[in-house]
């Protein structure tokens, strides 16, 4: 099995951004969601941007966002995939990477069988599932909350749409999170932070040499 795709998501600064590029992460995530602890303003995210320029790919992740915010984004930051982690259904994701001419990415909560299964209803629609755990009731933040799934609903999973696995991953379950999945590409946020939007270095390099271990 080929090692999975990095993805190093919530980066907000420019020493974040290089330690995803050393650590040879395959993207670079920018949160455009105000309620996030790793929010960027446009003027950020643009200059985050021409510093990845031709050195990594930049997914940008936006929460039912207007579609001119994304596409402002788009041109802004030159991003190279735009990330949907909200309600956003198949029709509002196609729309987007028809009028976009960009990969479109969805995550979808995770804590059954049936939320996984839901990930077919994407298909000819997104270019990625990005399969997250199921935030608690009532929580503000769709994602980053270092909470995991159970994997076993992974298990054998083979579907028409390519997806990945986020939530809750680190250095320290990662290679375990791969060999139980066999996930072609991985999402960490939280799990590589010293404090909530805060990235670390020296965790950022451990979780792609892990991440390439397993």
């Amino acid at each position: 099995m080929p090692a999975p795709k990095i993805k190093i998501c919530g980066l907000t600064t420019p020493a974040a951004l290089d330690a995803a590029i050393a650590a040879r992460a395959d993207y670079a995530g920018l949160v455009v969601f105000p309620p996030s602890p790793r929010h960027l303003a446009l003027a950020d995210a643009a200059a985050l941007g021409a510093r990845a320029a031709g050195r990594i790919k930049l997914v940008g992740l936006f929460v039912d966002a207007a579609d001119a915010l994304i596409a402002q984004t788009v041109t802004a930051a030159r991003l190279d995939v735009i990330q949907l982690h909200g309600k956003e259904d198949p029709a509002r994701a196609a729309g987007l990477r028809a009028a976009l001419g960009l990969p479109v990415w969805k995550a979808l909560s995770v804590s059954s069988r049936e939320d996984i299964a839901r990930a077919e209803t994407y298909a000819g629609a997104a270019d990625l599932v990005l399969f997250d755990a199921k935030p608690p009731k009532g929580a503000v933040l769709p994602g980053g909350l270092g909470l995991v799934f159970d994997w076993s609903l992974l298990a054998g999973h083979r579907s028409a749409v390519p997806w990945g696995l986020a939530g809750g991953l680190s250095p320290a379950n990662v290679a375990e999170a791969v060999r139980a999945t066999k996930a072609p590409l991985v999402d960490v946020s939280s799990g590589v932070e010293s404090a909530p939007g805060v990235k670390d270095m020296d965790l950022i390099a451990a979780f792609c040499r892990e991440a390439r271990a397993a």
